[in-house]
């Protein structure tokens, strides 16, 4: 078993990641009895602990759910601050005093990319990296070049073993529900390949626009933003094959293998789209041709999915919020009964933005003398009142050393080789108006009888 991390560091504790997410998620874990070790925020602000305390206060108040007394007190006996430049050794020093005996911390860096090879310097240079493991948010790089470089860069000072890359959408509950489902079902393993299944389609929609972060928005675009992590790493838990074991190298190694099996897209693979208003946004380009919409069309060059695409859309501005998976069976092979063939056909479908949800579509027959069906759902589905939020479970696990639900280097760097041909302007990006879903030109990825599907919605939008 691994060693627990004994002191938690986050640097960017000033930042907007901390204040949304990491203040929440301490608290949180303190309530869960999961927090007994000193948490040192790092920053450039010159604030003090005092200030810090009440930033902490200000984001459970706001992003919390509200300051729990007892678990505030706590969190606030545990928390100490170090104000200091990255580029300065000092820092660094003032870092090693507060880590005191600490052995095995855990660093987490809510910075920018362009500040990991700073830090991780810093950090070796004062001799705190020994025994330590760091936690490093995405984007991992801007394309496969990048990210090579940055993992370089990271394993001169950490192993792979102690590098956590965190993309908080495996640390969701209902995406995490699709591999439980998957694997702890026998319904799903006989029909789970290209005899059975005819599609498979990934929508997430976000009804919101970029919420005044224009000039980030302009540096990434939605398949730097998502396609690449997110929604490539669903890909990977829909279509792997099963772990070889519990362990965490064990789910990862088949993330991996997975994601080395699906084709580089292509131009004719990705339509992109940009919404309406967006080049009004500041800090936005007045000629702006970054995506804010993207469908792509995937192929996966294996025995058990070959000739079966695989479809993503993600999109800011879309008429809803909601992130939905459709597996589609192809039809039964003969006509039986004389009615018209179902709108569509059998599937499953996953939830995965707000409650849990596996339903799954069938043909039931009306009653009455005719033999007549209508398409109907069988829902399982739960409301996750006490799950734990990404943020929090993966924190817990990082300082456990568990690493299922991290990217490794070899994962991370298929992914930005399946998207690397399509990045920048390779493609042309169409305008669509805000409410609708995207540009008209993404039905041409997909065939005219199927449709894409609409999320939190029976209805299929058709070309």
């Amino acid at each position: 078993m691994a060693d627990r991390s004994d002191a938690i560091v986050f640097f960017g504790a000033t930042g907007d990641l901390a204040y949304k997410k990491i203040f929440p998620s301490l608290q949180s874990m303190v309530k869960h009895d999961e927090l007994n070790v000193p948490v040192i925020g790092v920053a450039k602000a010159g604030w003090n602990l005092d200030q810090l305390k009440d930033r902490a206060k200000a984001s459970l108040t706001e992003y919390g759910g509200g300051v729990d007394p007892a678990a505030f007190e706590k969190l606030g006996s545990l928390l100490r601050y170090v104000d200091g430049d990255y580029r300065d050794p000092t820092t660094f020093e003032r870092i090693k005093t507060e880590l005191g005996s600490a052995k095995h911390p855990l660093y987490y860096l809510a910075i920018p990319p362009s500040l990991f090879a700073e830090v991780a310097k810093g950090l070796h240079s004062s001799s705190c990296t020994k025994g330590a493991r760091i936690v490093v948010e995405k984007p991992f790089g801007r394309d496969l070049a990048s990210s090579r470089e940055l993992d370089n860069t990271l394993h001169e000072f950490f192993p792979e073993s102690s590098i956590f890359r965190i993309d908080h959408y495996l640390g969701k509950e209902p995406v995490q529900n699709i591999l439980y489902s998957r694997f702890s079902n026998m319904l799903f393993e006989p029909i789970w390949n290209r005899n059975y299944i005819g599609s498979v389609q990934i929508t997430m929609a976000e009804k919101f626009g970029v919420q005044g972060r224009g000039k980030l928005y302009e540096e990434v675009g939605a398949i730097r933003d998502v396609v690449q992590n997110h929604m490539l790493q669903l890909v990977a838990l829909l279509a792997m094959e099963a772990p070889a074991g519990q362990s965490g190298e064990a789910l990862r190694d088949e993330r991996g293998k997975l994601l080395r099996l699906v084709r580089a897209l292509t131009p004719a693979d990705v339509v992109r789209g940009q919404f309406k208003g967006y080049r009004d946004e500041e800090g936005v380009a007045k000629n702006s041709t970054v995506e804010t919409f993207a469908a792509v069309r995937l192929w996966i060059d294996s025995w058990r999915w070959s000739g079966v695409p695989f479809y993503i859309r993600v999109g800011k501005s879309l008429p809803v919020t909601c992130t939905e998976v459709l597996v589609s069976l192809k039809q039964p092979p003969q006509k039986i009964f004389n009615e018209p063939v179902g709108k569509q056909p059998n599937y499953v479908r996953f939830r995965l933005s707000g409650e849990v949800v596996v339903a799954i579509g069938i043909r039931s027959k009306k009653p009455g003398e005719g033999m007549i069906g209508d398409d109907v759902e069988l829902v399982a589905q739960h409301y996750p009142h006490t799950e734990l939020e990404p943020y929090e479970r993966l924190l817990m696990e990082a300082a456990r050393g568990e690493s299922a639900y991290f990217g490794r280097q070899d994962g991370v760097e298929e992914a930005w080789r399946i998207v690397d041909p399509v990045l920048g302007d390779v493609t042309p990006v169409y305008e669509y108006d805000p409410g609708t879903w995207g540009p008209a030109e993404a039905s041409t990825l997909i065939p005219n009888d199927a449709g894409w599907h609409t999320p939190c919605s029976d209805a299929v939008v058709k070309k």
